[in-house]
């Protein structure tokens, strides 16, 4: 099978490269298993930009770059329409929605409220815990230090999601937890979306170590 970031526009029509869906199936796990699978390579190639905002396509088109009947494909677009990511148009398939400035901000706002709540119960933790958190954020933080030196943005940005991963991962609210996992995939479009669109990130690592200072000294 062919990787999704092989995939190209729909405006090719002919041999059109197929999604990289696990290729065996248990006969057992049904349709179920089948819209799971479609549902998750259609989101990874919305979330890494291969299927970019307004890519249009029709269900029978991504059937049959999935290699499966129309029916679990109809179900995952469904999904994917709740999650915001795309919009069923009747008789013409998706469209993956575009980001604009007023979805990113909503975003930036909800996440910083989040993760300055995460952040603030992480500096509570006992003295050792807090060790250990220090530690695995400031070797992120030092990966993504060596990733801009080497210009390299992509590498950045992996670096910085998984700095913030760790903040909400390890707080200890599941409540809290939840709520980022509702806005996860649109900040990992936001992010890659701007990525190559605003100023080198130079004052980001200042700005984790801070953070991290903070959590160490206990300051909530």
């Amino acid at each position: 099978m062919r990787s999704t970031q092989q995939l190209q526009s729909s405006s090719a029509p002919h041999n059109p490269p197929r999604l990289s869906v696990e290729p065996d199936v248990e006969a057992d796990d049904g349709k179920q298993n089948l819209v799971d699978l479609a549902y998750a390579e259609i989101k990874r190639a919305i979330l890494d930009n291969v299927f970019p905002p307004g890519f249009q396509a029709a269900e029978v088109d991504i059937a049959k770059r999935l290699d499966m009947s129309r029916t679990p494909v109809h179900e995952a677009m469904a999904r994917l329409q709740e999650e915001g990511l795309v919009r069923i148009q009747p008789r013409r398939g998706i469209l993956v929605r575009g980001l604009t400035s007023e979805d990113v901000q909503e975003i930036y706002d909800v996440i910083i409220a989040l993760e300055g709540a995460a952040a603030a119960r992480l500096a509570q933790f006992g003295s050792e815990e807090r060790r250990k958190l220090v530690a695995a954020l400031e070797a992120q933080t030092s990966a993504m230090q060596r990733a801009l030196e080497g210009e390299d943005l992509k590498q950045w940005a992996v670096a910085d999601e998984a700095f913030h991963d760790l903040l909400v991962a390890n707080c200890g609210n599941r409540r809290l937890q939840r709520i980022v996992g509702t806005v996860k995939d649109q900040l990992h479009r936001a992010r890659m979306f701007t990525l190559n669109l605003r100023p080198l990130p130079v004052t980001s690592g200042q700005e984790h170590r801070t953070l991290i200072a903070a959590i160490a000294a206990g300051d909530s």
